[in-house]
């Protein structure tokens, strides 16, 4: 019987020459992941555990990007409990504020995950990685402390589902649209446990930024992890951001698949994820229609806050500015990231607009700071997750949408289309 990508990555961690769907096994990990929130409750965890120091120092890494800049002395307490556990386990990728970004945009920049590795982290958006062609998934905090005293995981082998991309998206259509469509399509659990592996010849449209989106909303799917082929992009992104070793997995062409969809890219358009689930999708020309007034938009998060996002939402800004009325945020992923778009002049851009630009932060996207929302407001987020009460009061109100349609409804304030503005 052939194996799924991701099958043939946890076959090989585990040390085995196969494995099938439902399978209990243990693997050992490339890298594992905490932040500001996470890493506290495992670093207990490893107290309770009696375990005085960690497998390797260079294959965990710490990221403090939630509540950071400390947003208040809770926040500043767990942070210091993450950076006084780095120091002294000399943790080689520690990162905090002026050197921190979000984490799931920050570790491929800085070239920690490739494709084939086996990736842990205590953050749900961990199957982000995925795009690199690596496996990669959330996991509790005890999980993240047993992985970072051992430097393995156990694993029960998922099954697959099959996303046959084709055709070449539209103007204004990214890896975010992608991403809603097929989620409005299979539900919030319509990939429940199971691997999402995006294929096809439509593959080759989507830039690497468009594949990071896609993977890191897997979970919103229900899915264990998103997973793409590597390709010359792939290949191409991985040298410029790395020196590690990579190596490549292929689907068996006998792989076992759950179901199959195809989805033709090129008749997509604009999705926009109404309150309060990330499947409750319409098409932008069906929300337009709602004529919905917002009080907010936010740009930015680990699903929409690289640089092709913030270009694309400069583009849509530029000489023009937002409504009145509407609180407009934009949050680089990194610094990286942040020192580009001041470089390009996009920082200028958002400023002359009328809106605000903050240091990488996780912020907004889960109610943390930077942008609570009050009783009875709209915001239209780049984010992933439009829960009840997730940005704030349990009567806001959340769209998701991409950076153009979010650049967009800033200017109109309201939901909006970008070819509204032409």
């Amino acid at each position: 019987m052939g194996m799924t990508m991701t099958q043939k990555i946890l076959a090989k961690h585990a040390g085995l020459d196969s494995v099938t769907a439902g399978q209990l096994i243990e693997a050992n990990l490339d890298l594992v992941l905490g932040n500001d929130v996470t890493s506290p409750v495992a670093i207990k965890e490893l107290e309770k555990m009696k375990v005085n120091s960690v497998f390797d120092k260079d294959k965990i890494a710490i990221v403090l990007d939630h509540f950071t800049p400390n947003k208040d002395i809770k926040s500043a307490e767990l942070c210091k409990c993450s950076k006084t556990f780095a120091y002294k386990n000399n943790i080689t990728n520690f990162f905090e504020t002026g050197e921190v970004g979000i984490e799931h945009a920050l570790l491929p920049e800085k070239g920690l995950v490739v494709a084939g590795d086996a990736v842990i982290g205590a953050d749900s958006h961990t199957c982000t990685y995925g795009a690199l062609g690596a496996f990669s998934t959330g996991v509790g905090s005890t999980d993240m402390a047993a992985g970072m005293a051992t430097g393995k995981a156990w694993f029960k082998i998922p099954s697959a589902i099959k996303f046959n991309l084709i055709g070449k998206p539209a103007k204004w259509v990214s890896g975010k649209d992608v991403i809603l469509h097929i989620i409005g399509l299979i539900g919030v659990d319509g990939a429940l446990y199971k691997s999402m592996e995006f294929v096809g010849e439509g593959v080759k449209y989507l830039s690497m930024d468009d594949r990071f989106a896609i993977c890191n909303m897997a979970i919103e799917a229900g899915g264990k992890n998103g997973i793409f082929p590597v390709d010359e992009k792939t290949i191409e992104y991985i040298k410029e951001h790395s020196d590690k070793e990579y190596e490549v997995f292929e689907a068996d062409e006998d792989a076992e698949y759950d179901e199959v969809y195809d989805i033709d890219l090129s008749a997509l358009k604009p999705t926009v994820a109404y309150p309060h689930l990330p499947e409750n999708t319409k098409t932008i020309d069906e929300a337009t229609k709602d004529d919905i007034k917002i009080d907010q938009v936010v740009i930015g998060s680990c699903t929409n806050g690289r640089i092709s996002d913030i270009r694309i939402a400069a583009k849509i800004l530029e000489g023009r500015h937002v409504a009145k009325g509407v609180r407009t945020i934009v949050i680089p992923a990194t610094q990286a990231i942040y020192l580009q778009a001041v470089e390009e002049g996009l920082v200028s851009t958002f400023i002359k607009a009328g809106a605000a630009v903050s240091t990488p932060t996780c912020g907004p996207c889960l109610g943390g700071h930077m942008g609570i929302l009050a009783k009875g407001e709209k915001a239209v987020a780049t984010t992933n997750r439009n829960f009840v009460g997730r940005m704030g009061d349990v009567e806001s109100e959340i769209y998701l949408a991409s950076p153009a349609v979010a650049a967009a409804s800033a200017v109109l304030g309201k939901l909006a289309s970008p070819d509204e503005l032409d």
